[in-house]
Formats: structure tokens, C-alpha cells, sequence
């Protein structure tokens, strides 16, 4: 469908997230109309998914504007999406709000990251593994496990817990179906920043050859971000109306996939020129030798993820990796990289086993003192900091954290409990050093967990040496060929290297 200017015979379709009704819409739906659109915002009153998509169907057919745009926020985003595909020609454009991507044949339940609404079907009310008919609401102060809740006045969230009403629990388990369209309307997507969902963020997936990104980019799907969290119509309505308006438009940022003379971020060159060293393969490690003989201090360079099972390169040979083992090496340590099984968010325990495998075949190089180890982790393998930081081994003399997610980001699946540096840190069991490099451009998201750590830090008197990078991005070590760049991979490897030596 081409992009065409908007006219006066626009309408905005809003469909709710869950527990919620079209009352949340009342200020967007306003400034819409105040901006010369039509604006309906609609009540769910079915009990199953088929029966919330006959509900936006109603709306729908009953409406004589000649462009209409369907927006779906959360779970809304579901019943939104099977009425687009039964009324393509009605719809100009589907426009998502903090919302998974839609899957057909799949239950809206496998968007729901919450942990306790999933209890709450299945292990709650009712016979044991037999779902409740429906499922209550959060209750006031609980409205930050269903998303980020930043940004909303506490009137807003008051007012959320007074007027929810329970959800169909079959809204949730019934299978999505996409019928009807041979091309469906196109879409875009508004990006809640404080979610832990960015433009960047869904780049680099593309870059690593993410199928869904892919299908995204070239579909030309479009994107805005609000820095905001799960609830901009209470947080930022006029910036949410302004947004939906241009995304009415055709506006938007488009995915661009990674070309030879632009490639993705993590297969762009490293910061600094590091010659190769002498390489060991064994197995999924790769070890970077220093020169001369001996037993060395060793660092184990740990990757983030999650990572395609069948991504090439691997990422002990993405360049970001192979120049800090090379670095280590030719400052005089073993410089290992590990592939570790982060495939998916919930194969942490997998990577953990592969990092601590990796660690026990350093200690038993015969080039590596056993008793002068680090463990250098990066992006969302920080996760694998918690098994480090209560009660380490005396022989781990550092271990650090460079971009570093620290706690499941708003919107993952259900991480397992383990995996929570932040808590590991407060405990203050015996943390070894820390050498925390951080970006300044960080995502808010992921910052939001630095923050919370160092927070933890200072109150536990944690041993926690940060290096900032103001003007870098996440990933600064091959995005941003900075001076400022250089110096912070130097620092952090002189300072790692000095807590191996002392």
C-alpha cells in the first residue's frame, strides 16, 4: 500500500493492553481529535482471542472514514493484528506500541515475560496445571512486572489498579490466527525505550542475521522511539499523539540490513591495531599466547548474546574479541575467548556451565598460573556475573564488566532467578575487584541496571573501579573509533592486568 497524506477522513483504532479498557486512550484520543483525526478507542469484551478480534471487527466495519490506522499497545497488538489481516483494504497501517512481535499460530502468553501472571495461570487457581478462567489484575505497586512503569504520575498508576478488571485467561492461551491477507497493511512499530527495546538494539539483532529483523527490514516495516516506559499514554500522551500521527504518515526509521562496506556492528574493526599472536584451539576456546615462557596470568573474554546457533563468525572471532585477547597477549597474559552457549534468554544456566568449563581449562594450561585469573564479560553476558561475585574463588583476581547488562531487561522472557549480578553483589559475600567500563550513550534500559549495581556497590563497600566512556555507545569498541575509545579499552586492560600482577 502506497503512503498517502493525511486527510481529514483519518481514524484512529486504539485496542488496549490487558486488564485495561479503551479508557486508557482518553488524553491520546483527544489530542488526535484535536489534530483533525477521528479517534475510537476500543473496550475488549470478549473471553478468548477470536472473540477480541471480533470486538475490534465491530469497530471496524462500522466506522466510514477512508483511512484508518489500527493501533494495538501490548497485548492489544494481538487482536489488532488478526483484524488487520481479515480487513487489509480497510487498514492503512498497523501501528504497534511496546508490543511483541505477533506470531501466527502462537498464544499472546508467550509475549508475557511476567513470571506471576504465568503462575497465575497455570499454577494458581483451579486443579493443578489446569488454567484459572481468568486472571486479576496487578495490584497497585505491581504494575512494573507486566513492563517499565517509568515516567507514569502516581495518579496514573492509581488510577490503572482502581479501574483493571481481571483478563480472560483464554485471551492469552489461544493460539493467534492471520487469515485473509495475501499482503497485509504495513506496519510500525513505537519503541518504549525505557522497556528495554531500542532502534539500536533491533539493528544489531539485524546485523546478526535476527530472521525476524530481517523479515522487518525488508518489509520496510517503521520506527519511533519514546523514551518512556510501557505506558506512554499515561507518561507522554502528546508525544505518543505526535508520534502516531507521523507514523499515519509513513514516517519512521527504517532497518537497514549490514552491507560489505557497512557491516554489522560486532564484524566492524576493533579500536586499537593489535598484530595476531600465537593461537591454541581447544575446543570452543580459543587462547591468544604472550611471549616468553612460563606460567601467566590469563583473562577469559566472555561474549553477550543471545546468539543465532548458526551465526558465522563465531564470536571468539568477531574482531571486538580477538583485540582484547590480542591486547592481553601482548601485555603479557593468556588472552582466551570462549563460544558459549547463549543461544536464547533462557540458556543461561547452558552458558554458565560453558564459562565455567572454559575457566577450568585455563587453570589447567600449562602456560597459565592457576592462582591469577580473570573474567572479563560483555553486554548481556553480564548476567553470568552473579555465579562471581557470592563467595568467588580466591584464584579469580578481577573480574569485569564492559557495557555490561546487569539484570533481565523489561520485556524478557522469564530468566532464571540465578542470573541476578545486582543481588549477588549485595549479598557481600566477598566480591573479587571489579573494572566496570560504561557507556555513555548507553541505552536507558541497560543503564538502569549499571546504576542499580553501583548503587549496590557503594552500600556493600564492593571494590568497583568504573571507567566511563561519555560519548560512546554500547558496543563502543568497534562503533566509535574515538581516541576517547582507545583509552578506555587501555585503561581497563591495565587495570584488569594490575589486579592479576599485585
Amino acid at each position: 500500500m502506497t503512503e498517502q497524506p493525511m486527510t481529514e477522513s483519518m481514524a484512529f483504532v486504539l485496542v488496549p493492553d490487558v486488564f485495561t479498557g479503551g479508557w486508557v486512550w482518553a488524553e491520546t484520543a483527544a489530542l488526535l481529535r484535536q489534530a483533525g483525526a477521528a479517534a475510537y478507542p476500543v473496550t475488549l469484551t470478549g473471553t478468548d482471542l477470536e472473540a477480541h478480534t471480533d470486538d475490534v471487527l465491530r469497530v471496524l466495519d462500522a466506522l466510514t472514514e477512508e483511512r484508518i490506522v489500527l493501533v494495538g499497545h501490548g497485548y492489544g497488538n494481538q487482536p489488532a493484528t488478526a483484524a488487520a489481516h481479515r480487513r487489509p483494504e480497510r487498514i492503512a497501517r498497523v501501528v504497534h506500541v511496546d508490543a511483541g512481535l505477533p506470531r501466527d499460530g502462537v498464544a499472546p502468553l508467550a509475549a508475557i515475560a511476567d513470571e506471576q501472571t504465568r503462575a497465575r495461570l497455570f499454577g494458581g487457581e483451579g486443579a493443578s496445571g489446569t488454567a484459572p478462567r481468568s486472571v486479576p489484575p496487578p495490584g497497585p505497586g505491581e504494575w512494573g512486572r507486566l513492563g517499565s512503569t517509568d515516567g507514569v504520575p502516581a495518579a496514573a498508576l492509581a488510577r490503572l489498579a482502581e479501574r483493571a478488571s481481571p483478563q480472560p485467561a483464554a485471551t492469552l492461551t489461544q493460539p493467534l490466527r492471520l487469515a485473509g491477507a495475501t499482503t497485509p497493511p504495513p506496519d510500525t512499530a513505537i519503541l518504549c525505550t525505557a522497556s528495554g527495546v531500542s532502534i539500536a538494539l533491533l539493528e544489531g539483532l539485524l546485523g546478526l542475521g535476527d530472521p525476524d529483523m530481517t523479515a522487518l527490514a525488508k518489509a520496510r516495516a517503521a520506527f519511533f522511539e519514546l523514551a518512556t516506559g510501557h505506558w506512554p499514554m499515561f507518561s507522554v500522551p502528546d508525544q505518543l499523539a505526535k508520534v502516531l500521527l507521523r507514523a499515519a504518515a509513513g514516517q519512521g526509521h527504517r532497518l537497514t540490513a549490514p552491507t560489505e562496506e557497512q557491516p554489522p556492528a560486532h564484524l566492524r574493526p576493533f579500536v586499537l591495531e593489535v598484530a595476531e599472536r600465537p593461537r591454541e584451539r581447544h575446543g570452543a576456546v580459543d587462547l591468544h599466547l604472550p611471549d616468553g615462557p612460563g606460567p601467566r596470568p590469563a583473562i577469559l573474554f566472555v561474549h553477550g548474546g543471545p546468539v543465532p546457533t548458526d551465526l558465522k563468525p563465531t564470536p571468539r572471532h568477531w574482531p571486538a574479541h580477538l583485540g582484547y585477547a590480542r591486547y592481553a597477549a601482548e601485555l603479557g597474559a593468556v588472552g582466551a575467548v570462549v563460544d558459549h552457549g547463549l543461544h536464547r534468554l533462557d540458556a543461561y544456566p547452558r552458558a554458565a556451565q560453558d564459562v565455567a568449563d572454559a575457566l577450568g581449562l585455563l587453570r589447567r594450561h600449562p602456560r597459565v598460573d592457576p592462582d591469577r585469573i580473570a573474567l572479563w564479560i560483555f553486554s548481556a553476558g553480564g548476567l553470568l556475573a552473579a555465579d562471581w561475585l557470592d563467595g568467588p574463588p580466591p584464584w579469580l583476581r578481577c573480574l569485569a564488566l564492559t557495557y555490561p547488562v546487569l539484570a533481565p531487561l523489561p520485556g524478557w522472557p522469564a530468566v532464571d532467578g540465578r542470573f541476578r549480578p545486582t543481588e549477588a553483589l549485595a549479598r557481600g559475600t566477598g566480591t573479587p575487584p571489579v573494572v566496570l567500563t560504561r557507556a555513555g550513550r548507553e541505552d536507558a534500559a541497560i543503564a538502569n541496571t549499571v546504576s542499580a549495581f553501583l548503587a549496590a556497590a557503594r552500600d556493600t563497600g564492593a571494590p568497583v573501579e568504573v571507567i566511563d566512556v561519555p560519548h560512546g555507545r554500547h558496543g563502543f569498541d568497534t562503533l566509535d573509533h574515538t581516541e576517547e575509545s582507545r583509552d578506555a579499552v587501555r585503561r581497563a586492560l591495565h587495570a584488569v592486568l594490575g589486579r592479576l600482577t599485585a
